[in-house]
This record gives C-alpha cells, sequence and structure tokens, in this order.
C-alpha cells in the first residue's frame, strides 16, 4: 500500500489527545499528515486541551501541549488531498466561521474522499452541510447540530465509532482505537501482522 495525503484541520484549543494521537498514528502507519491552522504557517504552534470525564456534568477543561503544525494553510490545495481529519475541542467552534475550512471541508464530500472527524469536529460538517441523510456520530453535546444538519445521529459508546461511506466519526478520543482504525480501512490501509509459531 502507498501511503495516502492527509490534510488535519487543526485549531487553538483543539483537542489534545485528538489532535495528536491521530496525527501520529496515521504517520506511524506511512500516510502523510498535513496539520494546518487558519492564518498560521509551517512551525507555527496551536494550544490544546486536555477535556476529561471527571463526574462533573460535563468534560472538565484542562491545558494541554503546544503541537507544531507542519503545513501552511495558505499554500493547502484540497484536491492534492487523499483524505481529511477534523479533530474535536473548542476549535471547531471558532473553525466553521472561516469561510475557507467551509469550502475545504465540502471538496472532500464532492469527491467522496474519506473523511474522519471526532468529538466537536461535525460542528465543522454541519456548518458545510454536508451532514444531509448522513449517519454521523459526534459529542453528545453536539447531537443538536448533527440532527439539525439533515443527519441521523449515532448515539454510540464512548469508545465506539460509526462508518458511513466515506465517514468515519466518533464521540470522543476514547473511541481512538475504533475511530482510527476504521478511518484506516476506509483507505485502504492494511496492517499485517507476522504470526510466529510456538517453540517446539
Amino acid at each position: 500500500m502507498s501511503g495516502k495525503r492527509l490534510l488535519m484541520i487543526c485549531g487553538d484549543f483543539g483537542e489534545d489527545y485528538e489532535t495528536m494521537v491521530p496525527f501520529q498514528a496515521l504517520t506511524a502507519v506511512g500516510h502523510t499528515v498535513h496539520a494546518v491552522c487558519p492564518n498560521k504557517k509551517a512551525g507555527d504552534t496551536i494550544a490544546t486541551s486536555i477535556h476529561d470525564f471527571e463526574g462533573d456534568q460535563t468534560y472538565s477543561e484542562k491545558r494541554g501541549h503546544n503541537f507544531a503544525l507542519n503545513a501552511t494553510f495558505a499554500d493547502i490545495r484540497p484536491e492534492t488531498y487523499d483524505a481529511l481529519v477534523i479533530p474535536g475541542g473548542r476549535a471547531p467552534e471558532y473553525l466553521r466561521l472561516d469561510a475557507r475550512v467551509i469550502a475545504m471541508v465540502q471538496h472532500f464530500f464532492e469527491t467522496d474522499k474519506p473523511v474522519a472527524a471526532v468529538c466537536h469536529g461535525p460542528q465543522i460538517l454541519a456548518a458545510a452541510r454536508v451532514l444531509e441523510g448522513r449517519t454521523c456520530s459526534a459529542y453528545p453535546a453536539c447531537r443538536p447540530e448533527v440532527e439539525l444538519a439533515g443527519a441521523t445521529y449515532a448515539d454510540i459508546a464512548i469508545d465506539a465509532a460509526v462508518t458511513d461511506g466515506n465517514l468515519v466519526t466518533a464521540p470522543a478520543w476514547p473511541a481512538h482505537p475504533a475511530w482510527i482504525g476504521q478511518f484506516l480501512t476506509v483507505l485502504g490501509t492494511r496492517i499485517e501482522h507476522e504470526s510466529r509459531k510456538a517453540a517446539a
């Protein structure tokens, strides 16, 4: 399998795990991931947030790592990418206001390329009006936006993911194994493990 070119649209106070983990995991299996943020260039950083579930009525938030971007947003041509990744956290609520982000997202749906979005990431999909008739998971607090966008909200476990054609979504970072695994399947990535013969 040849590695794919993936675009990851990030922003300040995106969720730490949901930015770091897919970037590293997808890179580790041979894909090229370009992480970008509007009005920032390669080498700039974004601030991330750590969201956790500690018994409160909603998630808690703490300051996370600085994440280094490796591509310049202004240089991005979405037609040169094979797939799109949208992390969650607070970043999507402001990224969805950027017409350039919306146009990029719409390109991936118009061309039926693989798209992975997690947690609050579907806020951008709803704003881009690409969810009508789809099945989509998201952080439970985003359910109204998913449904108002014309999608069926996938009410699944916090560690589960759902695939609908080219779209792979999940409610939050506990779903990373399922979400990334399903996305790799949609990408056509095959990972093989050598079987080991038992010692005689």
